[in-house]
């Protein structure tokens, strides 16, 4: 009886302590919802911005290589996006970790509207393994790398490949900012003109190159706040980032 009990000892031992496969040093594994996810669990207030301009030099966005005259222009980014880390092991994670990951430095960035928010082409919370930016690939796949390793989050076989794929072929992870061509870039002209004609179609129901309060309230987006890409086209009378309160 002694030696069965061992031997069974030793089989759960085997399976319950088995070394985890490991990539660059993150537990790959699929990602799993231990906890309902909610957006309020990851707060970051608006004006960490600024503080990320400043990180940049410049309104930057570094998955398109496309400098903005101003922040209206783009979305906070998280390059890890907080739904994605949540899956990877921050859902089991204090909401003082929660709130520490949201406001890293380390994990923030900006993108413009478009790049940024759910589309058949934007990031949304699509982890590396399913989007990949157009520029700046090394710099990307090495933050999102470093961030996963100061959170203890996992990555899934598919995202580890994908970024073992970059990263393997990287001299640099430095950021590179793309030339400016008269002011800004081609593909700031071609991308801000394809926004501001969706945002104006979608809104602007007089087509008169404005959106007014009635006309986002029957559109259901009031109240319209900063980063909303309907803002730039309202009348922020005393220019508290909400317009029709």
């Amino acid at each position: 009886m002694k030696a069965i009990a061992l031997l069974i000892f030793a089989l759960i031992s085997t399976s319950v302590f088995a070394e985890a496969e490991l990539w660059r040093g993150l537990t790959v594994e699929e990602e799993y919802r231990c906890a309902p996810y909610d957006k309020k669990d990851y707060p970051y207030p608006q004006s960490i911005e600024d503080e990320i301009v400043e990180s940049l030099g410049a309104v930057y966005g570094a998955y398109s290589g496309v400098y903005f005259e101003n922040d209206t222009m783009t979305d906070i980014e998280h390059l890890v996006a907080t739904s994605e880390a949540h899956d990877s092991g921050l859902c089991a994670m204090s909401d003082n970790v929660k709130k520490a990951y949201s406001t890293d430095l380390l994990n923030l960035a900006l993108a413009s509207l478009k790049v940024n928010r759910c589309s058949t082409t934007g990031k949304c919370g699509l982890d590396a393994g399913e989007w990949l930016p157009e520029k700046n690939k090394c710099w990307f796949a090495n933050r999102v790398l470093l961030v996963k390793t100061k959170y203890k989050l996992s990555v899934d076989r598919r995202e580890a490949n994908a970024l073992e794929n970059i990263i393997s072929k990287c001299e640099s992870f430095e950021l590179i900012f793309h030339e400016v061509i008269n002011g800004e870039s081609e593909l700031e002209l071609a991308e801000s003109e394809t926004v501001n004609s969706d945002t104006l179609s979608k809104f602007d129901d007089n087509k008169n190159g404005k959106i007014s309060c009635s006309e986002a309230r029957a559109h259901h987006i009031t109240p319209v706040l900063k980063h909303h890409e309907a803002y730039k086209y309202m009348n922020d009378r005393d220019g508290d980032g909400v317009v029709c309160k």
